[in-house]
């Protein structure tokens, strides 16, 4: 999945839009308070939560797939209480 893809699946999940910023493809304007992202970094992608105007890399992946399945077993799998 991409992160394209990965915003279709979360949003049909319940996950609210206001949990998760995706590079390119799910992005807030003013930035929500906190967050878990999915960018580039450091030659493969990157997530992590935002906090408190810091975003705080948790897990690198290789591949974009690696990083979406990441991040949407996280939101959609498991969610906070």
């Amino acid at each position: 999945m991409d992160r394209y893809e990965l915003r279709a699946a979360l949003l049909a999940a319940g996950v609210s839009p206001d949990a998760f910023q995706l590079a390119d493809a799910h992005e807030y304007q003013p930035v929500p308070p906190d967050f878990w992202f999915l960018r580039p970094g450091d030659g493969g992608w990157e997530i992590g939560p935002y906090e408190r105007g810091r975003y705080r890399r948790w897990r690198w992946y290789a591949t974009e797939a690696e990083a979406t399945a990441a991040l949407f077993h996280i939101l959609a799998e498991h969610p906070a209480p």
